[in-house]
């Protein structure tokens, strides 16, 4: 299916000039703001330059789809580590939780959010001017919603409270730019405005070359995201949970026990979420697009995972999985917390690499008694099988948010409220029989339930830069967070519930006097 293009907006001026006259300034030849934004192509460039701050990379640059999620935040959790190849500071401080608010990865992710959505408000306040037509306008508007409101999502996540900017500064004084934290439930309200508006306005589907642009069951589905995190810690306001019950199944399928009509459904092959040959098929609901060789619009994490010194691969291993011990086998990981007949195993991970110049396997086995012919397993989701010769990017794309994301969301809302009712158990085993496990046992207590959906979350949606934000909102049967104890029994023993939250940026304090630090930063 053909994807859209996110780029950013250019303005070039080409002219015919003798060497002096090339010399010579030219300001007559600037295109200002005013200048701009008269066009309703102008209007679309404008989304797509909110659009490219998911997925732009590069080799020096990382956006938070495009490996930043990985080296500024999954790597400070349990189940990734850097591997050899990762050698900057910066991501193997966060790694073992010994960052502060000077720490570069702390600032970019900051950064590039506030970036976006600086670019989001452009487009809410130039767009309604420009005449064109009013559906599309509408519905580039409702595009620049969802954004906003995915990307003050993930910071409100992360960094707590955070200064709420809705409207396009343009500031002449520095000192204009200092803007107060608003605290974290007023910005979850401009969030919920935002994909609610959104929702009101933008189509199921698009054909291409639009695939990939939000859609109304992608604000649906994120609407329900939000709320489950909002009835989750540290919020825990739970009467969110019936709030998230409620607009998922506004999307989920009438097979599913929702009203739904997207034609959403799971891959039968669990394969099928990642391959670029199925990319925005009937799972993907929205995902940060990518297209290999394409002017740095490639995934480049998949030569973060693959073994170096491979003939004919890229690989550098960057990315490896967390090792930590678990009674005598000193190598346990997620790896083996995968039942032997889970069809996500094999998909997720490989534990050797063919040379595509030699056609000889590559591995790295370990000397581990507890596990005999153990061998060290490499994460494997983002690798495209048909670009085995160029392995430097990918044209993967990763989800952000699936079907069967939703039915977790679902199944989870479900519990936490009502119990684990007969459409808690089919949500959770409709993601489970797709893996090749067998229904849940029948007759669980709600806290049961909730372990078993804990883990099969995990295993299900591993490497897609969910986990942190898992970590830090999940609960315990008594209410209590988890997060402090389940990176303890990793070995991360400095964790403290301070780190729940990232710090501040540094450079942010410095230069805005109203901004304050997080507790215990």
């Amino acid at each position: 299916m053909k994807r859209i293009n996110y780029t950013v907006i250019a303005f070039l001026a080409v002219t015919t000039l003798s060497c002096s006259e090339f010399l010579k300034e030219s300001p007559e030849a600037f295109l200002s703001e005013e200048q701009y934004y008269k066009t309703q192509a102008d209007a679309i460039n404008a989304v797509n330059a909110v659009y490219f701050f998911l997925n732009s990379g590069g080799t020096s640059v990382q956006t938070p789809y495009n490996t930043l999620f990985n080296t500024g935040m999954n790597m400070a959790g349990d189940d990734e580590d850097p591997g050899p190849g990762a050698t900057n500071p910066d991501v193997r401080s966060m790694s073992v939780l010994a960052h502060s608010s000077t720490n570069l990865r702390v600032y970019e992710i900051w950064q590039q959010h506030y970036a976006a959505i600086k670019k989001a408000n452009v487009v809410l306040e130039k767009v309604p001017a420009i005449e064109f037509d009013a559906i599309l306008k509408n519905r580039l508007l409702g595009e620049a919603k969802f954004l906003r409101a995915l990307y003050y999502f993930n910071l409100v996540r992360l960094y707590g409270d955070v200064p709420l900017i809705t409207e396009y500064q343009k500031f002449i004084s520095a000192s204009d730019y200092a803007v107060a934290k608003s605290p974290s439930t007023k910005v979850y309200e401009q969030i919920e405005k935002d994909l609610t508006e959104a929702a009101a306005v933008l189509p199921a589907s698009y054909s291409a070359p639009d695939a990939g642009r939000a859609t109304q069951g992608a604000a649906r589905a994120l609407l329900a995201k939000v709320y489950l995190t909002k009835a989750s810690l540290p919020l825990n306001i739970t009467s969110h949970y019936a709030d998230a019950i409620k607009k998922a199944e506004e999307v989920l399928s009438s097979a599913d026990g929702g009203t739904g009509t997207y034609g959403y459904n799971l891959f039968a092959n669990y394969a099928d979420v990642f391959l670029p040959a199925s990319k925005n098929g009937v799972e993907h609901i929205f995902s940060a697009q990518f297209k290999s060789n394409s002017l740095n619009q490639g995934n480049n994490e998949s030569p973060r995972t693959i073994l170096s010194s491979i003939p004919g691969l890229s690989g550098n291993y960057a990315h490896m999985v967390r090792f930590y011990t678990e009674g005598t086998d000193k190598f346990f990981s997620i790896y083996k917390l995968y039942k032997p007949n889970d069809k996500r195993k094999r998909v997720t991970f490989v534990t050797s690499f063919t040379s595509p110049t030699n056609g000889r396997k590559y591995a790295l086995p370990f000397a581990n008694a507890a596990v005999p012919n153990d061998s060290t397993p490499f994460f494997n989701k983002w690798w495209d099988p048909n670009s085995t010769a160029v392995t430097s990017e990918s044209a993967a794309n990763v989800p952000i948010l699936r079907y069967a994301e939703l039915l977790l969301i679902h199944a989870e809302a479900e519990n936490e409220a009502n119990g684990p009712t007969a459409k808690a158990y089919k949500s959770l085993n409709r993601v489970r029989n797709r893996a090749g496990l067998a229904n849940l046992t029948p007759g669980l207590t709600r806290d049961q339930f909730r372990d078993s959906l804990y883990l099969d979350r995990r295993l299900e949606v591993v490497f897609e830069y969910q986990r942190w934000f898992d970590l830090i909102r999940q609960k315990d049967a008594a209410g209590n967070s988890t997060f402090v104890r389940n990176l303890h029994k990793v070995g991360k023993t400095n964790a403290t519930e301070k780190n729940r939250l990232y710090p501040i940026p540094q450079s942010e304090l410095d230069n805005n006097p109203l901004l304050t630090q997080n507790p215990g930063w």
